[in-house]
């Protein structure tokens, strides 16, 4: 794995092999997507979804973010297109979700259903385009910068060589107080050179997860906010070989989501107070693992926090009293954000994935 073009031409070839089989899967993390708990509106979105599109979608996750509706969603690595045709049913008529997918037959796939999921939404228009291309090089498929509401992205981002290339461009492409919601594979320490030039490893999405603190430096340092853990479910390596391969790493799937703030944010603490308006949400909401707000309960945050609340789709949802004490920086070390490791977050919730999603063994 020198190059990313290397990167990219191995994992075309990886899983143009699983397009074309049916043997088992190697790893949970297809399946990880299918033990979380979802809000009816999007069980009821992916019902609604061709059964050919769900064959042929390889996830690891849940990146289905609340208050779509009327956004101009971004899909990363959209695959078969089952996580943006759910996306389009949640944007309504007035959204639009655009995927983008480098490799060709799984564009392809996804095209030939535009027609379908438009009737069976009810929608006079189509209000989704699938783009052959990179998630590196977003401009050269036509995606404008600060052009997208929301970007989400279900276990590809791990399969990429550059992954500060694509936190990059999806920053660039986010509208201020945009959001990237997404799901990834992490490692519990950093993978070491070797493993990431195992094809299969890399397939698998093994090889190429990060670390996640060094995802948090790295997050940061191309101008998001500190990333919020949302959810995680250890990943379980079914394949022996891979198992011996992979050692003492541990290796999880995990949800994040990260905001572009406005570059002028003033970040002072405040009080806030949910009003309950966000659909699916009426007595609370649920941001994160750490932060869940009950309707007409006022709750105490940080400057950040404040910050995403103010300039987000969210302002709508929230009374806002800014406090007069300065905030404390939440880009300091590292060290300080054990409640952004995923590996704690699933050991805490008891979560891993029990079956393969393939096989159902």
């Amino acid at each position: 794995m020198d190059t990313g073009d290397d990167v990219r031409e191995n994992v075309k070839k990886y899983y143009g092999s699983l397009l074309e089989s049916t043997v088992d899967v190697k790893t949970s993390a297809p399946s990880c997507s299918l033990s979380c708990g979802m809000v009816k509106s999007v069980t009821d979105a992916l019902s609604l979804i061709h059964p050919e599109v769900t064959k042929k979608f390889f996830g690891c996750g849940l990146p289905f973010a609340a208050k779509l509706e009327g956004c101009r969603v971004l899909d990363l690595g959209s695959g078969s297109g089952r996580d943006s045709y759910a996306y389009s049913k949640l944007v309504g008529p007035t959204g639009h979700v655009t995927g983008i997918d480098m490799t060709e037959e799984l564009i392809n796939t996804s095209r030939q259903y535009i027609e379908y999921h438009q009737k069976k939404f009810g929608y006079k228009e189509p209000n989704i385009t699938f783009s052959q291309g990179y998630m590196e090089k977003l401009s050269e498929a036509g995606i404008q910068n600060d052009s997208m509401d929301v970007v989400l992205s279900n276990c590809v981002i791990c399969l990429c060589a550059d992954k500060r290339a694509v936190l990059q461009q999806a920053y660039n492409v986010l509208k201020e107080g945009g959001e990237l919601y997404f799901s990834d594979m992490y490692a519990s320490k950093v993978v070491p050179d070797h493993m990431t030039k195992d094809v299969v490893l890399w397939g698998e999405g093994l090889g190429g997860s990060m670390y996640w603190q060094d995802f948090i430096t790295l997050a940061q340092s191309v101008g998001f906010s500190t990333p919020h853990l949302v959810s995680a479910s250890r990943i379980v390596i079914y394949n022996c070989e891979l198992k011996e391969k992979a050692g003492d790493i541990s290796y999880a799937s995990v949800t994040y989501r990260l905001f572009k703030l406005p570059k002028n944010a003033v970040l002072s603490a405040a009080t806030v107070t949910y009003k309950g308006t966000v659909a699916d949400f009426p007595d609370q909401l649920v941001f994160d693992s750490s932060h869940s707000f009950k309707k007409d309960v006022a709750a105490e945050v940080d400057g950040e926090m404040a910050a995403i609340l103010q300039s987000s789709r969210f302002i709508t949802d929230f009374q806002i009293q800014m406090s007069d004490r300065s905030a404390e920086s939440s880009s300091a070390s590292t060290q300080q954000y054990c409640h952004l490791n995923p590996f704690l977050l699933a050991d805490k919730l008891g979560s891993s994935v029990k079956q393969c999603s393939k096989t159902g063994k």
